[in-house]
């Protein structure tokens, strides 16, 4: 016989389907409930439990439980799927310059033309060819950062690097500490692994080392994952302090250290990475596919000399390697100077977006770094961030809500915008647009001009 609360779940389930109880709409307090349904307050709190599981409702501390929108992918961000040819992206960030693809015509008659090109034709070694990992590692070598090509493993890109990382250097049921608000693909990842994702407090320019001490003292934490330099969704650049600070710790509590640099060459002189503080357990990935193009899935992880037969390992199980006419590419054009160019064209570019940016949003409030090409903007306590993306989506604009980044328990309403992927025409009008969905949402102001008034029911 089914228990009487899944009678309740299964109930709000379908009023929540059928439109009954429509996106936003605010449930009773889990004390309401009980009263009204004569069950105990345990009971109350599992059937929300339950609805949350399901991606039916979300639940906010101190605001209360509302109906998720179900008619998008959960907060879209890296769950969601291919969006139509007219739809504006501002969910992911994949920038290209004007002239990138006659540059690659160019490069790969090269490699054609030149060397032995049945080489591209056979396996390579699992971490890269060494004169190829000699060449990136000049390339990353600054600011007292001097990587050494023994240890740097070519990878497919970033995410590859982080995969081969949790794989080869962590088991299931490891605790990893993470920002409260991080990168939705490592937690895609993390969920994947069955690691556990404990979030650390943050404050307006990074986490809270002491929250991080207490974490810390109370769990077993194995590593920490960290993105130092242009940190995503929150923009923030870690000063050198913080920087070694977040080395002692991971020294005093012996934590494995995963540092996610895809977005550090937008900032023109960071201070160094934390794999300068701690070298001896930091992990530190990046890539080639923001900086040069996405679909250039090449990047690199350089560890410790103790953790590379562990992440060759996790790389010979997952791609074997990474095409060698991939890293040949990138690499020429790292020695002819063309990797310098797009990554100094690309630093103008998001100095300009941002611009843009602060001139279509006006008065509303974001978090942002004046180098990055994303920003984050907090809703007023009232709104909901789902029924902005849904207005926006109406409008063949998307964007992100927080769900995708947070690790807390209580999602913040706030929507993140990537500014790299459309045209800077279409990026005006499509801020735009979002200023007059947030203002209809938060104020209940009408847009100017009714032809651009937003599809909110």
């Amino acid at each position: 016989m089914k228990a009487r609360y899944k009678s309740i779940v299964d109930n709000f389930a379908e009023a929540i389907r059928s439109g009954e109880l429509t996106a936003g709409s605010r449930l009773p307090t889990h004390r309401q409930l009980a009263l009204a349904k004569h069950i105990s307050l345990a009971t109350a709190t599992r059937v929300y439990s339950e609805l949350e599981a399901m991606g039916l409702v979300s639940g906010e501390a101190g605001r209360g439980t509302f109906v998720r929108d179900i008619s998008l992918p959960p907060g879209h961000g890296v769950d969601q799927l291919a969006v139509a040819t007219d739809v504006l992206d501002l969910n992911f960030n994949y920038p290209s310059l004007p002239g990138q693809g006659e540059r690659l015509r160019d490069a790969l008659r090269q490699i054609a033309a030149s060397g032995d090109i049945e080489s591209h034709l056979r396996y390579q070694p699992h971490a890269g060819r060494l004169t190829e990992r000699e060449i990136i590692a000049r390339h990353l070598t600054r600011g007292g950062f001097s990587p050494e090509a023994e240890n740097m493993l070519i990878v497919n890109g970033a995410q590859h690097g982080l995969t081969i990382t949790a794989m080869g250097l962590l088991k299931p049921g490891d605790v990893v500490a993470v920002d409260a608000l991080t990168y939705p693909g490592f937690k895609a990842l993390a969920a994947l692994c069955h690691l556990e994702l404990i979030a650390i407090p943050y404050a307006a320019n990074g986490p809270d080392p002491e929250a991080l001490r207490q974490l810390c003292t109370r769990r077993q934490v194995r590593a920490i994952y960290t993105m130092p330099t242009l940190h995503n969704p929150l923009g923030w650049v870690l000063d050198r302090q913080q920087r070694k600070a977040l080395a002692d710790i991971a020294r005093q509590h012996d934590l494995l250290i995963i540092e996610d640099a895809a977005y550090a060459y937008l900032v023109r002189r960071p201070p160094p990475p934390l794999a300068f503080y701690a070298p001896e357990r930091t992990v530190y990935i990046t890539g080639f596919s923001k900086n040069v193009a996405t679909g250039l899935r090449v990047g690199v992880a350089i560890c410790p000399a103790r953790y590379r037969p562990a992440l060759e390992r996790a790389i010979r199980a997952t791609a074997w390697n990474t095409p060698s006419l991939m890293t040949t590419l990138v690499c020429n054009w790292i020695e002819d100077g063309t990797v310098s160019r797009f990554e100094t064209l690309k630093r103008r570019d998001a100095r300009l977006r941002q611009s843009v940016a602060r001139e279509s949003l006006g008065h509303l409030s974001c978090i942002t770094h004046p180098d990055s090409y994303f920003l984050w903007l907090p809703l007023a306590e009232e709104a909901r961030a789902d029924r902005v993306v849904k207005a926006l989506m109406d409008n063949n604009i998307s964007v992100s809500t927080a769900e995708p980044f947070s690790v807390s328990a209580s999602v913040p309403q706030a929507i993140r915008i990537a500014l790299g992927s459309v045209s800077i025409d279409n990026l005006r009008s499509a801020l735009i647009k979002v200023r007059e969905v947030i203002e209809f949402e938060q104020y209940g102001l009408k847009p100017v001009n009714a032809r651009a008034k937003p599809a909110i029911r």
